[in-house]
């Protein structure tokens, strides 16, 4: 599913590995306090694929899943799989480029959850494909506690996607979420009851999605579109448009070819 999903340019994974432990580098020189830390995650480390194993292990780990259980499942994950790997790279390179309060690459890396609970979807969706769907739920469940981001195993998430802030990010077993993504925090991407199939939302790439924003439903957001914070959207979303309300209605057209890459939230009517 990676594969179909993350059709843009592929991230350059030996060059995100470098700047990574660069900046590590620099992190200890201005914080030695952090050199556990630091040496468990990236200096001790050969492979990136290695030290998000690590990282995630150090987050999740628990008395049923010790670390040195849970560690070596993820990393073959990653190793196994390149394109897993070079998803969550995407990602991180898209939280740096994006989000003005990301002053490094490691600092997703180290620090956000919405980074860190995404990676861990990356990891239980393989697993669910591999028909190995306890081990994804059990993933899931972690990720709820740990980062209050709820993602299905199930569903389908492209490359360069960003989740800033995350707490209460719920995503529902058919939800496709296309390359190139912005969605903030207390975000549902849920169904409308008790219906089977295809009942979650298909976000199309370059859309922005508001803090608080509810789309419920098989609904389509359309490319480059942007869903205003606070809204419920029950119908589809026109490409390149701008939707905000409860229920939400066409406000105008999306001020940006891209609006998740731009990160304007306003809403821009008739832009």
């Amino acid at each position: 599913m990676v594969a179909r999903l993350c059709k843009g340019r592929k991230a350059d994974v030996e060059t995100a590995w470098r700047a990574l432990r660069n900046e590590a580098m620099w992190v200890l020189e201005d914080e030695p306090s952090l050199a556990h830390l630091l040496e468990d995650v990236i200096f001790s480390r050969a492979t990136p694929a290695e030290a998000l194993a690590a990282r995630l292990a150090r987050r999740l780990a628990r008395e049923d899943m010790p670390r040195a259980t849970l560690e070596p499942l993820i990393r073959d994950v990653f190793t196994e799989h390149p394109l897993i790997l070079h998803g969550a790279i995407r990602d991180m390179l898209a939280i740096y480029d994006r989000d003005p309060a990301c002053f490094s690459p490691l600092e997703p890396v180290l620090f956000f959850k919405g980074f860190l609970a995404l990676t861990t979807y990356r990891v239980s969706h393989q697993f669910w494909n591999d028909r190995r769907r306890w081990l994804a739920l059990y993933l899931q469940s972690l990720s709820s506690e740990v980062f209050a981001v709820d993602i299905h195993p199930a569903a389908r998430i492209g490359c360069g996607i960003m989740i800033d802030h995350a707490t209460s990010f719920v995503v529902g077993e058919t939800a496709i979420i296309e390359d190139d993504v912005s969605i903030l925090h207390e975000v549902t991407l849920g169904g409308t009851g008790k219906e089977t199939g295809d009942r979650h939302p298909v976000i199309r790439s370059g859309v922005l999605i508001g803090a608080g924003a509810k789309i419920l439903g098989r609904v389509e957001i359309g490319t480059g579109s942007k869903v205003g914070a606070g809204s419920v959207v029950l119908e589809d979303v026109p490409a390149h448009s701008t939707v905000a309300g409860v229920p939400a209605v066409l406000v105008g057209r999306a001020g940006e070819t891209n609006p998740a890459i731009a990160m304007n939230q306003l809403l821009d009517p008739g832009g």
